[in-house]
């Protein structure tokens, strides 16, 4: 489908170039619909998942006694379903920055439930329902909670392998974690659909009123029901107030009561690829070039990273929208499949070449 694949040459590079030329995901046809990306977000934003699937929830609590949810997909057919295995690798889905599970999300974790893997959903504090215990949220690029998460299902799955995949802005939390993590991050790959690389140009660019004000009211929605216990961290009325995203996360992380930073400080410590250069795992971002959200190419594309560094891919298609990637058929999203793929194939060279070295398996 006229897919290019940006990175730095290596084994691995040629290995997945050989992997995903031979998948039929990747095969492109003539159909309008994906020329069409706004109506492909609209389309997104209304469309429910099918089937709907059974959520079993467990939360997890933090060291500062706050609460993230960790939601494991055991499929439309009931716990009865689940079929992954004791080493069956776990796949972490996180939702984008508002905490929005999009039924696009549902889908490949059902997708990757029929393929033996273990699917669970990361939920952040106070989002999709999950308890605020604390009065605190987790600010974008800031992976302690994520880290957390990450931990325990290393503990409770041992000898699985862990991967991750992240939707739209919530890339940002998944790049920074693998960033600040480096060779101790625990994935053994992770994928992102549609990524914000620079999130505070993107905040401060702005997105279409069509994708913009859906989250706005999604987030206050959230935030709402916790007015009383963020009252004395932040001014209630200007955050439930803003009328714009970059407002809403500027009164909520940078206009608190007991600690106010600026902007600029703000996003020092949060940018997504602030630490990219310590990432230590294969990471595969697939991006179109008509994304109305992540902004044109030219600006919202960090080429340079995926030229320098060994473990950054960019697979680059001319049309698909925002995490639509649509396609004919049964699946709809063709990139669902290429991240399953491409988990595949990285497993298989990582097999490779554990036996070309003679090198033991990680325990």
């Amino acid at each position: 489908g006229h897919c290019r694949l940006l990175c730095k040459p290596s084994a691995l590079a040629q290995h997945l170039v050989r992997s995903l030329g031979r998948s039929a995901a990747l095969r492109g046809g003539r159909w309008l619909w994906p020329c069409w990306p706004q109506l492909q977000l609209l389309w997104q934003l209304l469309q429910p998942p099918e089937p709907e699937p059974v959520v079993a929830r467990e939360l997890l609590q933090l060291p500062d006694a706050g609460l993230v949810a960790l939601d494991w997909l055991v499929g439309p057919w009931g716990a009865a379903g689940a079929g992954g295995g004791i080493s069956s690798p776990v796949l972490l889905l996180i939702p984008n920055a508002a905490g929005k599970v999009t039924g696009g999300l549902l889908q490949l974790g059902l997708r990757a439930l029929e393929r033996g893997f273990i699917p669970v959903i990361f939920n952040r504090r106070g989002h999709n329902g999950c308890p605020l215990t604390t009065p605190r949220l987790q600010p974008f690029g800031d992976p302690g909670d994520l880290r957390e998460a990450v931990t325990y299902l290393r503990c409770r799955h041992p000898s699985a392998s862990l991967l991750a995949v992240s939707e739209g802005s919530g890339s940002g939390l998944l790049l920074a974690y693998l960033g600040e993590s480096g060779s101790s991050s625990r994935l053994a790959a992770a994928a992102c659909l549609s990524p914000i690389f620079r999130g505070r140009d993107w905040f401060e660019a702005g997105m279409p009123w069509l994708y913009e004000w859906p989250l706005l009211l999604h987030l206050k929605q959230g935030l709402s029901r916790y007015a009383g216990a963020l009252a004395e961290v932040v001014d209630t009325d200007r955050l439930l107030g803003s009328r714009s995203l970059r407002e809403l996360e500027e009164t909520l992380f940078c206009r608190t009561r007991s600690r106010p930073t600026s902007w600029e400080s703000y996003w020092e410590r949060n940018e997504p690829l602030r630490d990219a250069d310590e990432a230590a795992v294969p990471v595969l971002c697939l991006c179109s070039a008509d994304d109305p959200v992540r902004g044109p190419p030219a600006q919202s594309l960090p080429r340079e990273l995926f030229r320098s560094s060994p473990y950054f891919f960019l697979l680059l298609t001319p049309h698909g929208g925002h995490c639509g990637f649509p396609r004919r058929g049964p699946g709809r999203c063709w990139a669902h499949e290429a991240v399953l793929e491409y988990f595949r194939a990285v497993a298989e060279f990582l097999r490779t070449e554990e036996r070309r070295k003679g090198l033991p398996r990680p325990r």
